[in-house]
């Protein structure tokens, strides 16, 4: 295994673009968006909703409470008749 010399690897006083060879604006701008889920809240809210406890909680009960209103389930238990050429 080589030693590595450290002589040359020093820190520069000043560094060209050019030498560090092609940027791009936003490299990671995408992957991060996938990441992240930041919701902003109206001002005006945010005396009912404190926190993101508080906004979960809320949200959660609303779904329970639509959920259960339209009493949608996973799948229909009824099986459909297949209809006879006639």
């Amino acid at each position: 295994m080589k030693k590595a010399n450290f002589k040359d690897e020093e820190m520069r006083a000043e560094y060209s673009l050019a030498e560090l060879g092609p940027l791009t604006r936003g490299k990671y701008a995408a992957r991060y968006a996938k990441a992240t889920n930041v919701v902003v809240i109206d001002p005006a809210l945010t005396k009912a909703f404190p926190n993101n406890e508080a906004v979960n909680d809320a949200l959660r009960s609303l779904l329970a409470v639509a959920t259960a209103a339209t009493g949608t389930t996973g799948r229909s238990s009824r099986t459909t008749r297949k209809r006879i050429a006639a």
